[in-house]
């Protein structure tokens, strides 16, 4: 079989060509805070912002059944396929559809994290998961998403990690006393050597723990945010799309954010990217008790 990074190159070029694939235009800027250097893009075409306020409304049609063939990158599992984003702002970033259709609030199943491990076997990326709406998901149709590391040059593979670092250090549920907002993190760099289905499984375990650490049904909808990589495994829930027409998304806690232009920019500035992701999280006090792990 085609190793997945030759794939996506070579996928990406046809469909570039054929004008299926429409990258969002931006420019790259740096913004430290909190000790941090977050990644922030902006949006540079006005077409492009009208996409994105297009894609925050949801599209009555579901692009994923059936998708489009120039995007299909590979049937990753018998469960999931692997496409192309359509309006990608990072390159090579790929969604991992479910065949049929599954609400995208419906909480991760084993057959997810197959399909994740089946793209981290290939590729030291990041994936993550939007839980409905308030969570930033801009389609119904249940999908993860994965970005290939790192996410900018001469920046660690994800710029915030050393907030959260503290909460992935173990197999068990545990936080980081530098975040203001819940969350609940562990480690998964004894997983990254398993065959894809012995990961998915120790995952959704694991997955299923963080789920109780906040006190999250493992079977309800609920919105919150999930990144995974070859290292770790970090949930946060949501509140709230947006903050004052700046929205977030699973990246945002990666480190990556994107603003619709350079007012959006300056105000991101001004309030600052950890007080964001604080209010469109779950406030918590900062003399919280430190989670036991």
């Amino acid at each position: 079989m085609e190793p997945l990074a030759e794939a996506i190159r070579r996928r990406s070029a046809l469909a570039l060509a054929s004008g299926a694939l429409l990258p969002l235009a931006t420019s790259s800027h740096e913004l430290a805070a909190d000790g941090v250097v977050f990644l922030v893009r902006v949006l540079e075409r006005v077409a492009d912002k009208e996409r994105v306020a297009a894609a925050a409304r949801r599209e009555a049609r579901n692009p994923f059944l059936p998708p489009e063939p120039e995007l299909v990158v590979r049937e990753l599992s018998p469960t999931h396929l692997a496409l192309l984003n359509k309006f990608p702002v990072l390159e090579q970033h790929l969604l991992l559809v479910t065949r049929r259709y599954e609400a995208q609030e419906r909480p991760l199943t084993r057959a997810d994290f197959e399909a994740a491990w089946l793209g981290l076997g290939e590729l030291d990326a990041l994936v993550f998961y939007n839980s409905g709406a308030e969570s930033g998901a801009s389609q119904p149709h249940k999908h993860l998403q994965l970005v290939p590391l790192p996410l900018a040059p001469k920046l660690p593979a994800l710029p915030a990690e050393p907030l959260f670092a503290e909460a992935c250090r173990a197999a068990q549920p545990d936080r980081s006393r530098r975040l203001p907002f819940a969350h609940a993190g562990c480690r998964t760099d004894d997983l990254a050597g398993l065959p894809a289905e012995r990961a998915a499984a120790a995952t959704a375990a694991r997955y299923r723990a963080l789920l109780a650490e906040l006190s999250l049904s493992a079977t309800a909808p609920a919105p919150y945010n999930l990144l995974l990589t070859r290292r770790l495994l970090l949930l946060v829930p949501r509140r709230s799309p947006e903050l004052a027409g700046l929205p977030v998304n699973a990246l945002g806690y990666a480190g990556g954010l994107l603003v619709r232009d350079a007012a959006g920019l300056a105000h991101l500035a001004r309030i600052g990217p950890l007080a964001l992701l604080r209010d469109v999280g779950v406030p918590i006090p900062r003399s919280a008790p430190r989670a036991a792990g």
